[in-house]
């Protein structure tokens, strides 16, 4: 078990984040042109929640998190961040996007990747003091790289580099951690690692994540969100078959690890959804035309 120390130690709360949400989004429309992708969002995300969002491709979760990043400008409605605008409250944002392409003969060490997580804590082209380089070494420590700061990264393995870009991400000192699908691309084994990871660092910050995996989603998250252009959020403690249908609206089977056969979505009533609250629900897989 990892020792996680606050991200936030030198960072102050915003005002009244016990009586408002960390996240509160309200008749969101948004998209690239004139058309939207995400059309009448309205969520609201409390402080310490572990937020799953599940969807098609092409469905609006990725471009949900630029909105909250201030990438994307929302046609219409409204997004806070910690009771304030986005342009105010991004600095509070932490993010790791999806899989990162790059050049694995680049000279760059990891200790220089999370140092970029620095850079949005003060004024542009200032140079990094003794506190930045502090905060960069606790954040390697917190996702369990304190001993390789001076590999390249292009030496490392995938789930390696997932840690670093977490540990970028965690640098700047966010109060909200938003993830893109970041267990894309690594084996299972490293996978239960970076969402173990993720519930320890749960413990002091809210996070969102997007990710295809169910298993996943019914085991670690506390909430649910099922997007697909438009937002249906559940707080309740498991995931349904007809959630799932009428998500990726097409017919699915759900395949329950740890019994001796498919379950379908009227197959056995004594299993009516998987556990997205305690993690006792069964591993999930998702198949569909």
């Amino acid at each position: 078990m990892l020792t996680v120390p606050s991200p936030n130690a030198n960072v102050p709360m915003v005002d009244s984040l016990l009586s408002q949400p960390v996240i509160a989004v309200e008749n969101l429309f948004a998209g690239y042109g004139a058309t939207p992708v995400l059309e009448n969002i309205n969520l609201r995300v409390e402080e310490r929640d572990f937020l799953g969002l599940i969807g098609p491709n092409g469905g609006g979760k990725t471009t949900l998190l630029k909105v909250l990043l201030g990438l994307i400008q929302p046609q219409q409605g409204t997004v806070q961040i910690l009771g304030r605008s986005v342009e105010q409250g991004r600095r509070y944002v932490g993010y790791v996007p999806q899989w990162l392409e790059f050049d694995r003969a680049f000279p760059v060490r990891v200790l220089d990747v999370v140092r970029m997580g620095r850079l949005g804590r003060g004024k542009l082209f200032r140079r990094y003091h003794q506190q930045d380089e502090a905060i960069v070494r606790r954040c390697l420590e917190q996702v369990g790289m304190g001993d390789l700061g001076d590999r390249p990264l292009g030496t490392l393995s995938g789930g390696q580099r997932q840690r670093v870009y977490i540990a970028r991400a965690l640098a700047s000192q966010p109060q909200i951690l938003l993830l893109d699908e970041p267990t894309a691309n690594v084996d299972s084994k490293v996978q239960r690692s970076i969402y173990e990871l993720l519930g320890e660092l749960n413990q002091t910050m809210t996070i969102v994540m997007i990710s295809h995996d169910l298993g996943a989603i019914s085991r670690y998250v506390k909430t649910v969100g099922c997007l697909n252009r438009s937002l249906h959020y559940h707080q309740e403690k498991f995931i349904t078959p007809q959630m799932i249908e009428a998500t990726y609206q097409c017919p699915v089977d759900l395949i329950a690890h740890g019994v001796p056969h498919r379950v379908f979505p009227s197959h056995d009533p004594a299993l009516p959804g998987l556990d997205a609250t305690n993690g006792q629900g069964h591993t999930a897989e998702c198949h569909h035309d």
